[in-house]
């Protein structure tokens, strides 16, 4: 059994979640490495041992119950879970325009982006329960606020009728866990890394991944006395 802090982060073979999972392993903690595709996931692990941080790879698709379960057992095999990291996401791809966007396209977007978060949450939280001091960390974006979404002076990227609203709901979401796991050790906050370069947008971004990892390493390792239920960028609050 590990003595040491554990993380799960799931979608962590590139990108944002590669990031985060090198900055938890940087102190110190053995990180778990969430990703569907077995390949792009032992390169990962590799790629993350050579950078210092005690990796392993954690087989995992958000959309199926089976995988998660295999997952939950692979981590209740490490003996501990301390954190959770929500990372991976799709956008379902373009054009999404309310009027055009395939139905079929927004149910794909919502079973990975809302309830693959659900799913694998729920999965982990028996051993997540064990822990002294649990966080879950949700990866969010800013185009799911609302309050952006209704700037006309505000950046929230195309049109969108399958991603955007997933973000929003997914918001929705985590302030139920917030209000349900009151009272409790469990802390459960967003993250927004801002418009980082990554393939889900084409590396458009202006941020490094190592930059979009950075409010979700705060809130992997907030103080007991730290917020649940809130919406972060590296910055602060970010508006609903």
């Amino acid at each position: 059994m590990s003595e040491r802090t554990v993380a799960l982060v799931t979608g962590a073979n590139k990108g944002i979640g590669h990031a985060i999972a090198a900055g938890l392993g940087a102190l110190g903690w053995r990180v778990g490495v969430g990703a569907r595709d077995e390949a792009r996931r032992e390169e990962a692990v590799e790629k993350l041992r050579a950078g210092g941080t005690d990796a392993f790879g954690v087989p995992l698709d958000v959309t199926d119950d089976a995988s998660v379960a295999a997952a939950a057992a692979r981590l209740e095999a490490e003996g501990r879970l301390d954190v959770l990291v929500n990372n991976a996401g799709i956008t379902g791809g373009m054009p999404q325009e309310p009027t055009v966007v395939d139905p079929a396209t927004i149910r794909t977007v919502v079973e990975t982006n809302v309830i693959g978060v659900v799913r694998v949450t729920n999965a982990m939280l028996p051993l997540l329960r064990r822990s002294p001091a649990p966080r879950i960390v949700v990866m969010s974006s800013g185009v799911g606020s609302l309050t952006r979404q209704q700037d006309p002076a505000g950046e929230t990227g195309p049109i969108s009728g399958a991603y955007s609203p997933s973000k929003t709901f997914l918001n929705g979401m985590v302030v139920q866990y917030a209000k349900e796991l009151a009272g409790t050790p469990m802390k459960i906050n967003l993250a927004c890394p801002g418009y980082v370069a990554t393939d889900l947008n084409g590396f458009r971004g202006h941020r490094t991944p190592e930059q979009g990892a950075t409010a979700a390493i705060r809130l992997a390792t907030l103080p007991d006395d730290g917020p649940t239920g809130g919406f972060f960028d590296e910055d602060g609050p970010v508006p609903w």
